[in-house]
């Protein structure tokens, strides 16, 4: 194999960085609904911290993907 095959399966599996991005994602959605149902009062602040926790986790996906164009795009 060569090496644009091998790097062809590099960028494979560094967007699938996407896929635990999505599972983190919805795994934390569904705690926060949880947490929501139990404590109502306590929304805001669940909500905040929901936020800040998917926008940490989005940027993984992202830098997954631009490992991914990275290793497509410099030839090596």
């Amino acid at each position: 194999m060569d090496a644009s095959g091998l790097i062809a399966i590099a960028a494979g599996i560094a967007v699938l960085t996407g896929l635990g991005a999505a599972l983190g994602m919805g795994i934390a959605a569904g705690k926060a609904v949880e947490a929501i149902g139990r404590q109502p009062e306590a929304s805001g602040k669940i909500s905040s911290t929901l936020l800040l926790a998917l926008a940490i986790i989005e940027s993984t996906a992202i830098y997954g993907f631009v490992i991914a164009l990275i290793l497509i795009f410099t030839k090596a």
